[in-house]
């Protein structure tokens, strides 16, 4: 019988650090709430922090008062597979950039209005977290984790499922190759402090809970991203 559960448990616990994998998150971000992830995998809250607490003993995650559980491995190393929507399992991978950008149009600046009406003191602290890691970034690949965790951060502070899971197949859709390889070809040094800007405009907007400004200063940063993605690919 123990066996069994101890089998159960190190099942829901891969199940946790897949969905980590697939969605970007990386050593030092925030998981999901007990509850987030217990409607995701569609789970008991008590399984969840079951899982929870073996990942914790094997050093995988480290659960902080106050904060949240926060990953002290990557999720795909710890698994041992290649992870990640750029993968041939994925259901996103193959997705335009033109796709994904009109679904972030769509999503991000709407979903902000429930953010401004829910977010917590622990949810602004993540996008402080994760605004800070992104103006420390030394290079683009670290920008970019930071640059998605903080794009989860305000999704998942809308406290909407429905959300948080559409949310979901554009993190995918985001770490795959052919957007990967147009967002590099459209990166600088100056355009990577434009969005740190803008990023600290939508921040403040939020914390201010202001939904018309929040949602203006997404469009635009959207639409300063959409225009950097549309001349790379014209060169």
């Amino acid at each position: 019988m123990t066996t069994v559960s101890n089998d159960h448990m190190r099942g829901v616990a891969d199940d946790i650090l897949l969905s980590a994998a697939h969605t970007g998150l990386r050593s030092g971000h925030r998981l999901p709430t007990e509850r987030e992830l217990a409607q995701a995998l569609k789970l008991s809250r008590t399984t969840i922090r079951n899982a929870m607490a073996l990942l914790e003993r094997e050093g995988v995650v480290s659960r902080e008062v106050g904060r949240g559980t926060f990953l002290r491995r990557d999720p795909d190393v710890v698994l041992g597979v290649e992870a990640g929507p750029a993968s041939h399992h994925s259901s996103v991978g193959n997705v335009s950039p033109a796709d994904v950008m009109s679904a972030r149009l769509l999503i991000e600046p709407a979903a902000l209005a429930a953010t401004v009406e829910n977010a917590t003191a622990s949810d602004f602290d993540e996008i402080e977290r994760c605004l800070v890691g992104s103006e420390n970034a030394s290079d683009y690949d670290e920008f970019e984790r930071w640059d998605l965790a903080l794009h989860q951060a305000f999704v998942r502070a809308s406290h909407n499922p429905l959300i948080e899971n559409m949310y979901h197949f554009i993190a995918e859709a985001r770490l795959s190759v052919t957007w990967g390889s147009l967002k590099r070809r459209s990166d600088s040094p100056e355009r990577r402090a434009h969005y740190r800007h803008q990023h600290r405009e939508i921040a403040q907007a939020l914390a201010n809970r202001d939904g018309r400004a929040a949602r203006e200063a997404m469009l635009r940063h959207l639409g300063a991203v959409e225009a950097n993605l549309q001349r790379a690919a014209q060169a």
